[in-house]
């Protein structure tokens, strides 16, 4: 049906009030800016007013995202997490130790894990509440990983059923967040591989009849 000219034409639709659209440059500006902040001041000192300055935006650009420079801090910890990664399937213990090894050292490589987390674990020895938010940031997605490993092993007669995911965790992740993040040596491709022999050792030998 051919509409008629002389008919008026429907109103555009309008965005509902208050439904402000947020910019993706502007939010990665203030990640950026929150990542320099930290690194210059420490979470204690850190304040939306600075974090806005760095980023060269209002402090209404960063609240309408984060409620507060804990949320904020949060989220940029989330980002980098695991959680959002599937849980190696190599087929032995081995091979999924050895690429979750290689997950974990790209991600202990990014700024936020040198820059951020050490400051804020030091944080939620003082304050509950970042305590709580921290544990389930980092904790929530690697324990996930370490229970696939560890029930994936079981399946095969690789491991036997009792162990522990929270200390194949600590096998696998101490070690590397030790070298990378607190003594800050580099991290080879051999080192990752000795590494992994170790850790499945160690798994191994929690996993038999005396354990």
């Amino acid at each position: 049906m051919t509409p008629d000219p002389a008919a008026p034409s429907a109103p555009a639709r309008r965005a509902p009030a208050g439904a402000a659209v947020l910019r993706a440059d502007v939010t990665e500006a203030i990640r950026d800016a929150v990542v320099e902040e930290l690194a210059a001041v420490g979470f204690s000192k850190m304040s939306i007013e600075g974090i806005a300055r760095r980023a060269g935006v209002g402090k209404t650009a960063v609240y309408r995202r984060w409620k507060s420079k804990l949320h904020l801090v949060l989220d940029l910890v989330g980002a980098f997490a695991v959680d959002g990664l599937p849980v190696p399937a190599t087929g032995s213990l081995y091979g999924d130790v050895r690429a979750l090894l290689e997950v974990m050292s790209h991600v202990l490589r990014h700024p936020v894990a040198s820059a951020v987390i050490p400051d804020l674990l030091v944080e939620a020895a003082r304050n509950p509440e970042i305590a709580e938010a921290v544990r389930g940031a980092l904790l929530d997605g690697q324990r996930r990983m370490a229970e696939g490993i560890v029930s994936d092993a079981v399946a095969r007669g690789e491991l036997t059923a009792g162990i522990d995911p929270a200390h194949a965790l600590d096998l696998l992740i101490g070690p590397l967040y030790w070298r990378q993040v607190v003594v800050r040596d580099a991290v080879t491709g051999s080192h990752l591989d000795v590494l992994a022999h170790q850790v499945v050792a160690g798994l191994k030998a929690g996993s038999g009849p005396d354990a």
